[in-house]
């Protein structure tokens, strides 16, 4: 179920971005698919627990062909394609890396290597796919806000996602205690 949970988090992300115009807050633009895409995160944290950092690889290759295809089939351009993939593999590769090195309860692993992850995924794809460097959908002056607006966002979800599996380990190990 996390492998599908995973996969399936990236597919809506895709389908929700080309689907609906991005949120505006202020300042902030933030597409719609963000909101997925901190759960991607926590939910390939979850796999990489379940299968181990070698096969955590595998099914991250797997979501990113997955991923590109279904942006395309969606009319994506392809360097908005590239760019999507490029930031995916990015972020995915640091979120992994740092998740298996962090020494930590499990909730901070997630959220300290889903900010780190967040934080790359917004920057290069808002730079190479968005910014006048690709596709020429943001003026530069709109860029920064874009990359903080989607850190913002996949930040808050990481927090969430941390606090909720925190509440889990507490209660795994009251009932531990309790047996």
């Amino acid at each position: 179920m996390r492998i599908l949970f995973y996969l399936l988090s990236i597919v809506i992300a895709n389908v929700v971005t080309a689907a609906f115009a991005p949120l505006q807050f202020g300042m902030f633009i933030v597409p719609m698919g963000t909101l997925l895409i901190g759960a991607t995160f926590i939910f390939r944290d979850l796999v990489q627990n379940k299968y181990g950092r070698a096969k955590t690889y595998l099914f991250i290759m797997t979501a990113l062909i997955l991923s590109a295809v279904i942006s395309f089939i969606l009319g994506d351009t392809l360097l908005i394609v590239v760019a999507s993939a490029l930031s995916f593999v990015v972020a995915e590769t640091a979120d992994t890396e740092i998740y298996t090195r962090l020494k930590l309860p499990m909730a901070w692993r997630v959220f300290y290597s889903g900010i780190v992850g967040g934080f790359l995924d917004s920057a290069i794809f808002v730079v190479i796919g968005l910014s006048p460097l690709g596709a020429n959908i943001l003026p530069w002056e709109a860029v920064p806000a874009a990359i903080l607006g989607q850190i913002i966002v996949k930040t808050t979800i990481q927090m969430f996602g941390a606090l909720i599996l925190n509440q889990v380990h507490v209660i795994q190990q009251k009932r531990l205690t309790l047996e």
